[in-house]
This record gives structure tokens, sequence and C-alpha cells, in this order.
């Protein structure tokens, strides 16, 4: 089972990263949101703006990998 989950995280590395996030800040959510008295469409609302959140941060922190990866092909191609 382990070596499936590795696998598939060494396969899709952003989703994983995705997944990973988005479950740590929605438990953030709930508890930081368990004595406020949302109403449970109010929270499902926050928990889905939650991962929406989540996965634009992981695309846009991919943009710096992206422009790693251009930099350094540009620089092997001129030598």
């Amino acid at each position: 089972m382990w070596t499936a989950i590795k696998g598939f995280a060494e396969r899709h590395p952003r989703l994983t990263a995705w997944i990973a996030l988005a479950i740590g800040m929605v438990a953030i959510l709930l508890w930081s949101a368990r004595d406020v008295g949302l109403t449970p469409s109010q929270l499902l609302a926050l928990v889905i703006a939650t991962i929406v959140l989540a996965g634009l941060c992981v695309w846009i922190i991919s943009w710096e990998d992206e422009e790693e990866e251009t930099g350094s092909q540009s620089q092997s191609s001129k030598q």
C-alpha cells in the first residue's frame, strides 16, 4: 500500500502537494470555525473555497519550478 502511495506521489507531485495542503488547510479551518456558529452550507462553501485556494497556491508555487527548468534548459543549450 505504501509503495502505491509513494509511486502516486512521485508520478503526480503537484496533485499530491495539493491534497496535502488542502487537508492541512481544511483541518485548520474546521478547528478555527468550531465555535463560530456557521450553518452547514456556509461551512461547506468555506471548505470548497479552501480546497480551491490550496490548488491555486500549489499552481502559483509551481511557476517558480517551471522558470527554473526553463532557465536551466536555456543555459545548457548555450553551452
